[in-house]
């Protein structure tokens, strides 16, 4: 079992930075691949960024290539996202998901969902 709470959402002007922590419980985070999702208002649930246990392989949605930085730090248990360039686009609740395993870009194959944390971006 693993518990995770997201933080560091908030209202930034677009081309803005944010960074998005996810906190993770238990003993085992390294065990895990942390994906970061996001919904936006009418929209479904869709893969932002990926990254594997050790930290060593990341994959990202394409519209966000070169402004988000996923990124994990194992022994503080914690997943950040650094999100710089900031588009009205991406407005939307984010949401930290882990799962054992290869990663995957599809929600129902993660077990484990943190709260979500809202970022707007204001034109």
């Amino acid at each position: 079992q693993v518990q995770l709470v997201e933080s560091g959402g908030g209202v930034v002007q677009a081309g803005g930075s944010l960074r998005l922590s996810c906190a993770a419980s238990g003993r085992t985070f390294g065990s895990y691949v942390m994906t970061w999702f996001r919904q936006a208002p009418g929209k479904e649930r869709e893969f932002v960024a990926a990254i594997t246990g050790s930290g060593g392989g990341t994959s990202y949605k394409d519209s966000v290539k070169g402004r988000f930085t996923i990124s994990r730090d194992n022994a503080k248990n914690t997943l950040y996202l650094q999100m710089n360039s900031l588009k009205p686009e991406d407005t939307a609740i984010y949401y930290c998901a882990a799962r054992r395993g290869a990663w995957t870009p599809y929600v129902y194959d993660y077990d484990y969902w943190g709260q979500g944390t809202q970022v707007t971006v204001s034109s």
